[in-house]
């Protein structure tokens, strides 16, 4: 359950977190064991050992998909050296081919592509489910280049998958492009609203999207060229930005064929340590009362509003009793026009998150309780539409650990003087105030991380052996859902560290595809930190794509 050397192992639910994780390498025989839960008694913890509920997560163990990935028959540790004794042969010696230095400049003759497509995307600035021109260009751009274009999969028109390659190992790469409404900011280092456009790219996804790309297109380069059986298919995923896109596809089996899946997010830093996040449920609350008029019939209403405020009270004190963990958050959407009226209709928007899935469940059962009672207490009826829900990410320390290699060879993001000026400017609107030249080019240690967003590559997964890496296409400091993210995205710096992650990206997809140890460790990993009773249950329930939630 524990070692004195330096590095805790904690065994909570299906998830194996590690301590001191500086000390961690694949070798590691901590890392090595395995996490069945029974396995593992309660009593087994030491007594002066504090569980992080942050780093814990039992899933509900409901049947609806129990595949397994495919595992070797070759013990673990085996497996995990010969994963590692390649990856180190490959990054120190290179292949016969001098690979090694090659695989750094994948991107490069598509460099121009990548930030053209990047800069369409800011300027279009789609919506969830929304993303018609956007989707439309990632799809061409593919097809002209050779891929085998699936359009519209799992019932989203804007969904689809670019395939080039074929057999196995299958590796997929995951592009986003949705936008976020609200937001709207020029190209420039101070607050500007663009007039009639009242979204933007505060996430990075027009990035996300064309990095993801430009990976694509130089794998397929290395497969044309190298001749080696293998598959690279681009996911074109949609609105991730509360829309859950990707639970549908993999709830309607879009991955199910695939190895590896590869993802990555603009950021202000350089990382591809393994990381979980949170798992994520919302829903649109709608409250139905009575009509009247607020001064001369006040007794013959029922106010919807009312109903709203009395939610939110309820859910607010809600937050003194739950895992200090927990977020909620919630906006009201419609609570009525005139003063003099007491609305009949009211509605609210709520997000819960919990790292542990298991727990989400019980916070989200309680935040029903509270709409329950506010309908019951005002006179008013109650309604709510689930409209997504994502999985936490299941990390993969095999799978990040190539990735990391490839990144701390590259270094992170150079800039140029443009780059420097208005990085210089933009941080002086920064909590920061100033700008801290060559700090874009630090790469994070490598570390077993825990974040506060969420991501339906969650449920990727949970299905699938996947890791992501971010870099910095902000400068440090910057937060993302911000103008300051909108700005940056839409300028020449930003395409620094889009580009730096597409190579990444590349490298590690084709070390996959030369390398079938790699492919099984993770495989292995992914088995094992899932245990073998798990089953997939979508938070979201069954329930169609929520294609009209951005209109």
């Amino acid at each position: 359950m524990y070692a004195s050397a330096g590095c805790v192992r904690l065994i909570c639910g299906r998830r194996m977190i590690l301590g001191n994780a500086f000390n961690l390498t694949l070798l590691n025989p901590i890392f090595l064991a395995h996490t069945a839960l029974k396995e593992h008694a309660l009593n087994q913890i030491p007594a002066d050992l504090e569980l992080d509920p942050a780093m814990t997560l039992t899933m509900p163990h409901l049947k609806i998909s129990t595949r397994c990935k495919r595992s070797a028959a070759k013990p673990l540790l085996a497996s995990l050296f010969g994963a590692w004794f390649a990856t180190l042969t490959f990054s120190v010696l290179g292949d016969s081919e001098g690979a090694s230095e090659r695989t750094l400049t994948r991107v490069s003759p598509h460099a121009q592509t990548v930030t053209t497509v990047a800069d369409q995307l800011w300027e279009w600035a789609e919506l969830g489910y929304l993303e018609t021109q956007s989707s439309v260009l990632l799809q061409r751009t593919l097809a002209e280049s050779g891929f085998e274009i699936k359009p519209g999969i799992g019932g989203i028109p804007t969904a689809f998958t670019a395939t080039f390659g074929s057999g196995a190992p299958v590796i997929g790469i995951m592009g986003e492009f949705d936008a976020l409404p609200g937001i709207s900011q020029a190209a420039v280092p101070h607050a500007e609203v663009i007039e009639g456009k009242a979204s933007g790219h505060a996430c990075g996804h027009n990035l996300f999207g064309a990095g993801s790309l430009g990976a694509a297109l130089a794998v397929k380069d290395w497969i044309e060229a190298s001749g080696q059986a293998g598959t690279v298919r681009f996911y074109g995923t949609p609105a991730e930005e509360g829309g859950s896109g990707k639970v549908y596809l993999v709830r309607a089996g879009a991955f199910d064929d695939v190895d590896v899946a590869l993802h990555w997010h603009p950021g202000d830093a350089n990382t591809a340590s393994p990381s979980s996040s949170l798992a994520n449920k919302s829903a649109k609350f709608q409250f139905s009362g009575v009509s009247s008029h607020a001064a001369a019939g006040p007794e013959r209403g029922r106010s919807a509003l009312d109903a709203i405020e009395a939610m939110n009270f309820m859910v607010n004190l809600l937050r003194e009793h739950v895992p200090e963990e927990t977020r909620i958050h919630y906006v009201i959407t419609e609570g009525g026009i005139a003063p003099n009226v007491v609305p009949n209709f009211a509605e609210s928007f709520y997000y819960v998150r919990h790292p542990n899935a298991g727990v989400l469940t019980t916070l989200w059962d309680r935040v029903i309780a509270a709409a329950e009672a506010a309908a019951l207490g005002t006179g008013t009826t109650v309604e709510y539409e689930v409209i997504h829900g994502n999985h936490s990410v299941l990390p993969n320390e095999v799978l990040a650990r190539v990735a990391y290699d490839h990144l701390l060879a590259l270094g992170g993001p150079q800039y140029d003087e443009a780059d420097r000026a208005f990085a210089t400017e933009i941080a002086k609107t920064l909590p920061s105030g100033r700008y801290q030249p060559g700090s874009e080019a630090v790469i994070e240690p490598f570390a077993i991380k825990q974040s506060k967003g969420s991501t339906d590559v969650g449920d990727v997964s949970w299905n699938v052996p996947t890791v992501g890496l971010g870099t910095a296409t902000f400068i440090p400091g910057t937060g993302l859902h911000t103008w300051q993210a909108v700005a940056t995205g839409g300028t020449p710096l930003a395409h620094k560290g889009t580009l730096l992650a597409a190579e990444v990206l590349a490298a590690t997809a084709i070390d996959l595809l030369r390398q079938p140890d790699l492919v099984t460790a993770a495989t292995t990993e992914f088995n094992d930190r899932r245990g073998s009773d798990f089953a997939y249950v979508p938070l979201l329930g069954d329930r169609d794509p929520p294609l009209d939630y951005r209109r």
